[in-house]
């Protein structure tokens, strides 16, 4: 990774996502969270004031070293002791079924295997186990989707790997997950923005 994605990225998306509408959206993607979590693409931390005191431990997969460090101060206030346990979401140091729930938020879009992330999180999730999961993906706008596809290697370059194309319902049901609830929209914005900004906020749970 270059400096670009590695340094000035992480600060981008801290900032692009920490908004109150987005932060709404965090809200209901961490509720009914319990036990033992883990979350991929853990960032600089935005999730930790979303989640229920019924989680018990956190583990995170964060491959930046930027958002660590960014994440410093919301961890020392955090309700509930966080550990950093991977770099990489494709494979996890973890036991088949060590979790209670997995949680992604803007992750699925840059992980460059992103079946083999989810064909993990439905390992490490115990049976009946939940994945919360907020991302944005593919349009089921015909001409917003063609220009996600267009922009998509500019997107790749610009942000760290991002996806703007990506079917993430299609993706989580592949992976052998049963997506129980789902809701997707465009984010509050100007009509230009529709390629960014079509979003999933859901469950699923491992069968």
């Amino acid at each position: 990774m270059g400096l670009w994605s590695d340094r000035v990225v992480p600060r981008l998306v801290d900032r692009a996502l920490s908004t109150p509408e987005v932060g709404a959206l965090r809200r209901t993607a961490c509720s009914g969270l319990a036990g033992r979590v883990l979350e991929i693409g853990f960032g600089s931390g935005l999730n930790l004031p979303h989640l229920p005191a019924a989680v018990t431990r956190l583990d995170v997969v964060e491959p930046s070293e930027a958002a660590w460090r960014m994440s410093a101060a919301r961890r020392a206030t955090a309700l509930v002791p966080v550990r950093r346990v991977g770099l990489d979401g494709q494979v996890l140091d973890a036991a088949d079924g060590s979790y209670d729930a997995v949680l992604s938020t803007f992750t699925l879009c840059t992980i460059p295997d992103v079946a083999a992330a989810l064909g993990e999180v439905r390992r490490v999730l115990r049976p009946g186990g939940s994945f919360h999961l907020l991302e944005h993906g593919r349009s089921p706008d015909a001409r917003v989707a063609a220009w996600q596809r267009r922009l998509d290697p500019v997107q790749r370059v610009v942000c760290g790997g991002c996806h703007l194309s990506r079917d993430v319902p299609a993706l989580v049901r592949d992976a052998g997950l049963v997506l129980e609830e789902v809701d997707e929209a465009d984010l509050p914005g100007p009509a230009v923005t529709r390629p960014w900004t079509h979003g999933f906020v859901g469950r699923a749970v491992a069968a």
